[in-house]
């Protein structure tokens, strides 16, 4: 069993490894309950290769926030039916209200759109609900 992370103290985490989220990126986590034993905060790399998009899904409990570092071609689809289409471009933030359904797409032949993200839970994975329902509704 780990030890307990020692919270009486900040810390620095190197960037590492990676995983396929549940919905589809690739997440690189940073600052989670896993890596630091954070207790309401997770910060962390967030990818979509050429081509790729999340699945329809929602976070129950939590708000999450992204800054696109880079790509292009990069939609947002929100709301109840997914009828609601944004496009960012590196430099542009996105907010995800907690239990909004949501797709991202990127929609580049050969960038993957890279973001930077933070929600108010600690772990990247916990309050995912996934909505197959939906995932037809995002051309």
């Amino acid at each position: 069993m780990k030890a307990p992370f020692d919270l009486t103290r900040g810390r620095v985490v190197s960037g590492g490894g990676s995983y396929q989220s549940e919905q589809g990126s690739v997440y690189a986590p940073g600052i989670s309950k896993e890596t630091v034993g954070s207790t309401a905060v997770f910060l962390g790399r967030v990818a979509l290769p050429p081509g790729g998009r999340t699945k329809a899904h929602v976070h129950e409990r939590h708000e999450s926030a992204f800054y696109l570092v880079s790509g292009e071609n990069v939609e947002l689809w929100t709301g109840d039916r997914l009828q609601h289409r944004d496009r960012a471009n590196p430099g542009d933030y996105l907010f995800i209200p907690a239990n909004v359904p949501h797709v991202a797409v990127n929609r580049s032949e050969h960038l993957p759109a890279v973001f930077i993200g933070v929600r108010n839970e600690p772990t990247a994975q916990e309050s995912v609900v996934m909505r197959p329902e939906l995932d037809a509704l995002v051309p």
